[in-house]
Parts: C-alpha cells; sequence; structure tokens
C-alpha cells in the first residue's frame, strides 16, 4: 500500500522499512531517462484533472476553502507547474554544456543533472495539496523517490493525498506518510537525500538541525512579515484590489500574503476608502456580513483561530484602531478581514507573521523612511510595490533585501514557473518552481572531458624547469 497510518508505523517501526525500499528503488530511477519520468508526471496530472471535485471537497471540509479558490489555488498552480515541467523534462535532464577557457583549450564540460536520491516532502496545513504536489513534480522530474508528510491539521486533504499515492505511484516511488509532529520526528531521524519543508521559520530550524545529522541538502521554505508599499503615485484602487485579495484569500492563510502595509502619509485616507469599498465587493456584496460569504476561509482550527484572535485583541490594548472589519466569531473560527492603523511597533501583531486576515496599515513620509522600517526586521519573504515611478520602483528593489518581488501586484510571483520561489536568510533556504525545483532535487555533476595524447596542460608537468616558468609566467599575465 502508498500510505501507512501514524499508528501502524509506530507500533512497527515500518518507516525504516519504506525508506530503505525507495533506497533499493532509487538505484533504478537513477539509471532512468527522461520518458519514464514523464510517465509518472502524466499520471498524476490525470488523476488530479479527475479528482476536481475531491480535491475540491477536502479543502472545504478542512477549513471551508471555496470551491473557486481551490481551483485558483491549489489546483490550477499544480497543474501548470505539471506542464510546464513536462514541457521542457527532455531539456532539463540533458547534458548541458558550458563554455571551455582558453587554458583548458581541447577539453570540454558540462553539467549532468542526477537524482539525489530518495526525499523527504514536508507539506504544510495552508495550501496543503499544492504545497505537497508542487515539490513532488520536481522530485519525480529530477528522477527521485519521495516520501510526502502531509499535515495532520487538515486530515481530509491528507487523506486525498494518500489516495492520490496508492492510486497513481509504485510505494517503492512515492507514498505518503500519515501522523503527528512525532511521526515527522521520526522521519527526520532518517538519512534523506534531500528534504523539503514549507512551513514557519522555526519548525525550519528543527528540520534543518535533523538534516545536519546526515549533511542532508534542504530546501526550507518558510515565511515572515512581507510588506506592500504604496507610494503617492499609485494607481490606489488596483493597489487596494490587489492588497485586499492578496490578504483575503485563504483567509489570510499564506505565506506570501502582505502581513503588513506601508502607505505614502499623502494617500492614506483614499487607499483606505477604497481598501474599505473592496471588502465590500470582495466579500459582502449582497450586505449579509462576511460571515456570509462563500468566498472567504476559514481559520483552519481553533489553536490558530484564538493566536489570530489574539493579535487583534493585544493591538487594540495597545493603541491600534479598527478601521474596517473586526468581527470575530469563534464558533466558526471566523475572523473578518481587518484593517488596524496606528498598531505600535512594539504589538504582536507588528512582530509576529500574522497568518490571518488582520492588516495593520502604517504610514511614511519619505521612501528611505519606509526601507529602513521593513529592513529593521528579518528579510521577508515577498516584497510588494506599489507605485507607477521607475526611479521609485528601482530604489525599494535595490534596497530592501527578500526572497521574491512584485511590482503591482501580490501573490503571483508565486504562480510564474519560470521564476525561482524562495527566501532568504530567515525566509527560507533554497529555491522551487520549474527549472529551480529541478535542481533543487538534483546533483548537478560537472563534468570534463579531455581529449588523450599530449594537451596544454601537460606543459606545466614536473619538473619544474625555467622553461616552465617562463609559460607559467604567460599563463598567469594573458590567461
Amino acid at each position: 500500500m502508498a500510505s501507512v497510518p501514524a499508528s501502524a508505523l509506530l507500533e512497527t517501526t515500518d518507516l525504516t522499512a519504506l525508506f530503505q525500499r525507495q533506497k533499493a528503488r532509487s538505484e533504478a530511477l537513477r539509471r532512468e531517462e527522461a520518458a519514464p519520468r514523464a510517465a509518472r508526471l502524466r499520471k498524476l496530472g490525470q488523476w488530479i484533472a479527475t479528482n476536481r471535485t475531491a480535491i475540491q471537497q477536502a479543502l472545504h471540509a478542512d477549513f471551508r476553502k471555496p470551491a473557486l479558490e481551490t481551483d485558483v489555488t491549489e489546483i490550477w498552480p499544480s497543474q501548470t507547474e505539471l506542464k510546464h515541467t513536462l514541457r521542457h523534462l527532455k531539456r532539463w535532464t540533458a547534458p548541458q554544456p558550458v563554455d571551455t577557457p582558453l587554458a583548458l583549450m581541447g577539453a570540454r564540460g558540462w553539467m549532468q543533472a542526477e537524482p539525489k536520491g530518495v526525499c523527504l516532502v514536508i507539506a504544510p496545513w495552508n495550501y496543503p495539496f499544492y504545497l505537497a504536489i508542487d515539490p513532488l513534480i520536481s522530485a519525480l522530474a529530477a528522477g527521485n523517490c519521495v516520501i510526502i508528510k502531509p499535515s495532520e491539521m487538515t486530515p481530509a486533504v491528507a487523506a486525498l493525498l494518500s489516495r492520490l499515492a496508492q492510486e497513481v505511484f509504485d510505494p517503492a516511488e512515492v507514498v505518503v506518510v500519515e501522523g503527528d509532529k512525532d511521526v515527522a520526528t521520526e522521519l527526520l531521524k532518517l538519512p534523506f537525500d534531500h528534504i523539503f519543508f514549507t512551513g514557519s521559520p522555526q519548525v525550519g530550524k528543527v528540520v534543518m538541525r535533523a538534516a545536519a545529522e546526515h549533511l542532508t541538502s534542504v530546501t526550507l521554505e518558510l515565511g515572515g512579515k512581507s510588506p506592500a508599499i504604496v507610494d503617492d503615485t499609485a494607481n490606489l484602487r488596483d493597489a487596494a484590489e490587489k492588497i485586499v485579495w492578496g490578504k483575503g484569500i485563504n483567509a489570510g492563510q499564506t505565506c506570501v500574503a502582505p502581513d503588513y502595509v506601508l502607505v505614502h502619509e499623502a494617500v492614506q485616507e483614499p487607499l483606505l476608502a477604497e481598501m474599505r469599498a473592496v471588502m465590500q465587493r470582495f466579500y459582502n456584496p449582497g450586505g449579509q456580513g462576511v460571515v456570509a460569504s462563500e468566498s472567504f476561509a476559514r481559520i483552519v482550527n481553533q489553536h490558530h483561530f484564538e493566536r489570530v484572535a489574539g493579535l487583534l485583541e493585544d493591538a487594540q490594548q495597545r493603541g491600534a484602531t479598527v478601521a474596517a472589519g473586526g468581527h470575530v466569531d469563534g464558533r466558526q473560527r471566523f475572523i473578518e478581514p481587518t484593517i488596524l492603523l496606528n498598531a505600535p511597533p512594539d504589538s504582536r501583531v507588528m512582530q509576529e507573521e500574522i497568518f490571518g486576515p488582520l492588516l495593520p496599515v502604517r504610514t511614511f513620509r519619505t521612501l528611505m523612511e519606509a526601507t529602513d522600517e521593513v529592513n529593521a526586521r528579518p528579510r521577508p519573504l515577498a516584497l510588494y510595490v506599489f507605485t507607477q515611478s521607475k526611479e521609485n520602483q528601482r530604489y525599494l528593489l535595490r534596497n530592501i533585501p527578500a526572497g521574491g518581488a512584485a511590482v503591482n501586484e501580490t501573490i503571483l510571483q508565486l504562480a510564474h514557473p519560470d521564476l525561482p520561489f524562495g527566501g532568504a536568510g530567515n525566509s527560507g533556504i533554497g529555491r522551487a518552481h520549474g527549472y529551480a525545483g529541478f535542481l533543487a532535487f538534483s546533483n548537478e555533476k560537472a563534468v570534463l572531458k579531455q581529449r588523450t595524447g599530449r594537451t596544454g596542460i601537460k606543459s606545466f608537468y614536473p619538473p619544474y624547469t625555467p622553461k616552465v616558468q617562463r609559460m607559467v609566467n604567460w599563463l598567469l599575465k594573458y590567461l
């Protein structure tokens, strides 16, 4: 079977057996060409297309995610990544030639991608389908075996992923292991060849420490406080629509969601007016209240609901005011999209990654002031710049380090298969998507082929005579 429940694993120590089975199989996969890898990916794509309704139902069961939002944020990006990979796989797996320097004339070199072996994908709860499937696509394209550990916080999707593995893959190649953090801890004790983790920086550190025991390479897709900066030249209606959408999608439970807004003081009020209007158009068009909207998800569980509600309460106690939204209903794990003004810098909502539909808005006078505020925090996963000034765009992109950025947009940089996605420092290590994802699961073997017989480098072999010295002098001067 391709899925093993947590109880069986902890009682029978099947984790090691699963790993060893995949380790043995990985040697055969290492020698495969692109065609059988593509065949696995096509089977995966067919399963996703056939089970669209089941995916929608699983996401709705776990946190009432709207079906259309599941289409846009879980199914479409998975299929986009898969189709992009299939289109380029033959080229990616082929040897990549490199230029040869004059000093090595007669030789030629190339980079040859080879699979790392057995890989662990630890998927998060916020986009539990897509963020399991996306790294799986890259790992299979690179020729690896994969163990997937889905989040226990989204049990319906975890069960769906288990069924996917059973119906599509040989368990010696892809297996889903369900369970809680204890299961994840046991998995991390195994000597994987690569670990792909998506989650918080705190847990990312745990993963990295475990990987260090086996010198296992890692891709860590983490998070942080991603700012949206709106200058006085921005199209405010456009900015409001994109910021509210980026914050409201998945009820704010998105690693690249705008975490706070810095707006030029001259345009704060008109931006707020536009954002209020957008919130009504998106989530309350019938006037029944956002709580009645079928277009707005819920917080994933009671623990996270209480955490986000606590951020709101703490901000208000410290003097922040609610400029829009603010309604909370614990019975539904519902928190309305909420704009907060004047949240103090030391408030929790300005210190912690929010991961919910709260949006603090602060003002700035100069771009340097805005840049200093962002750079006072750890490097964000995403930077959003809203401006019609090319000079302001250049300044902000040049002076604010971030994992990625979007100009006059939010979120969509994540959906571009040719743009590597990942963090910087506290927000992550490594890159995903497209060719970058393929390389993350590959060892880039460097190959140099030299002709036989007399070659240029032999002129420098011992004994080191005056003639050899003159040739070395010439080499250092001209090459």
